[in-house]
């Protein structure tokens, strides 16, 4: 009997022995940012509360590859570090760009100017310069090119480059202005070359650009920043007979097209045309959307449609930032009210209204990536990565909000609770990345999650209410009780 009682103490100890060796292999780290103050902060005590919902990782179904999360080099961004000092401008581009920071792998700038440049400007000013004989980025490279060249060195993986124009010079333009109008037939060929200097231009400061869309919002404008109109068969057009060509003959065919770039409840007449046939979809390699058209809408069918209408090509989400707002100084609370909305809750017309109301800025980054990510979109890029105390400079005016306020003359800088919002995702889910399925049983928590290059899962939760969350996380072998703050993202890592 002694000796019967010493085995199964024995293999009490053996068993225990291989728990806490499971459980030692896998890591799981937390990390979170809250109303209540966590700014990315990492969490290592829980709630001993009774878990009330689980959640369930399945790595081994998959869906979209990520491309990447990031913002925006504008003119206004890079100007405004110009005028930072030395430390402090470094500072920024590292807590976008370094190890240490957000990690940013996909951005944008625009190619000529746009509403936040310091004014409006043409790589091509010369009228009738139809071979872009005078073509010259020289714009860029007081700040735009070595805001991106900082970045370059700060980055360690790397980052890919989206480039977009919001105008062609008025001189090609059937209205002769900066707003609105449409490209002249006879400029088509000098405008597809147009993409391909810049490219080349680019090229020579030692930045690949990694695509292009063709065009910032095609539905353009008439009375308010730079702006171009196209219809989808206008816009397929250009890209199916003169800048897929173009590109292809100048050996960079190599170089992204992603087509539309503009609001996502418009996309469906888009993509028909975009992919109707062999011909249309021979040059484009992805579609381009944006946020503007609802403050809390995903559009989560649009973007199944448009998915499944292309399933291998990219679905980029290329713009969204809080708009018609001037940003707060130093008041993290403002960035989780509702008294923060954007445009649309005072400026939309009546029959839009219902799509605008009044909704929490760190509420809607959260959501709609979160959201984009359970519908196919591959990368999700911000707007302008640094803005000032009055969110600009923008010579329309235009004010807006960004992840990073500065303020030059006191050489300040404000990380607003949006930047941790933004590397919640960005730092942890890296480029080749792919979603995984999961199930979770409290419907009020908005969850995603992915398997990294190397292995490691995770897995995103926000929790929009107001009370605390006590969950189980379940993956493979392992499990853990985890509990989130009331109105808090959480990055959760798991590794072994």
């Amino acid at each position: 009997m002694k000796l019967i009682i010493a085995n199964l103490i024995l293999l009490m100890i053996i068993s225990s022995c291989a728990q806490k060796q499971t459980t030692a292999e896998t890591q799981i780290d937390v990390f979170e940012t809250s109303r209540s103050g966590n700014q990315l902060t990492k969490v290592d005590s829980f709630s001993q509360k009774e878990s009330t919902s689980k959640i369930i990782l399945n790595p081994k179904k998959t869906f979209q590859t990520f491309t990447g999360f990031g913002g925006s080099f504008t003119e206004a961004s890079a100007y405004l570090l110009n005028q930072l000092s030395p430390e402090k401008r470094k500072e920024v581009i590292e807590a976008y760009f370094s190890d240490a920071g957000a990690r940013y792998s996909l951005t944008r700038t625009h190619m000529n100017s746009s509403d936040f440049s310091l004014g409006q400007y043409s790589y091509a000013p010369v009228e009738g310069d139809t071979l872009l004989k005078n073509f010259s980025i020289e714009e860029d490279k007081d700040d735009i090119i070595p805001m991106i060249k900082d970045a370059m060195q700060a980055s360690s993986e790397g980052f890919n480059i989206i480039a977009s124009p919001w105008t062609a010079p008025p001189w090609m333009k059937t209205n002769n202005d900066w707003v609105g109008g449409e490209l002249k037939p006879e400029y088509y060929d000098t405008w597809a070359f147009f993409f391909s200097k810049y490219a080349e231009a680019y090229s020579k400061e030692g930045i690949d650009i990694w695509g292009f869309t063709v065009e910032n919002e095609p539905h353009g404008n008439g009375n308010n920043w730079e702006s171009m109109h196209y219809t989808p068969e206008q816009m397929t057009d250009f890209v199916r007979e003169h800048l897929g060509p173009q590109l292809e003959k100048d050996g960079k065919g190599d170089l992204k097209i992603l087509g539309y770039d503009q609001n996502r409840g418009g996309i469906k007449e888009w993509v028909d045309e975009m992919y109707k046939n062999e011909a249309n979809a021979k040059y484009y390699d992805g579609t381009a959307i944006h946020w503007y058209e609802s403050t809390f809408k995903v559009y989560e069918e649009a973007l199944q449609y448009a998915h499944e209408k292309a399933p291998d090509k990219y679905l980029i989400q290329t713009e969204a930032c809080v708009d018609a707002e001037v940003p707060k100084w130093k008041d993290d609370d403002w960035y989780w009210q509702k008294e923060a909305t954007d445009w649309g809750w005072d400026w939309a017309p009546e029959d839009q209204k219902h799509l605008h109301p009044k909704y929490r800025p760190v509420y809607r980054y959260a959501r709609d990536i979160i959201g984009c990510m359970n519908n196919w979109v591959d990368g999700w890029v911000d707007w302008n990565m640094v803005l000032n105390r009055q969110g600009g400079p923008n010579w329309f005016e235009n004010w807006c909000v960004a992840p990073v306020i500065v303020d030059p003359e006191a050489d300040e800088v404000y990380y607003t609770p949006i930047y941790y919002t933004m590397a919640h995702f960005s730092k942890f889910i890296r480029p080749g990345a792919k979603r995984i399925d999961f199930n979770s049983t409290d419907e009020e928590l908005q969850v995603s999650a992915a398997t990294n290059p190397d292995g490691s899962h995770v897995l995103i939760v926000f929790n929009p209410s107001e009370t605390e969350k006590v969950f189980e996380l379940d993956i493979e072998e392992t499990s853990q009780q985890i509990s989130i703050n009331p109105q808090a993202i959480q990055t959760i890592t798991i590794a072994k």
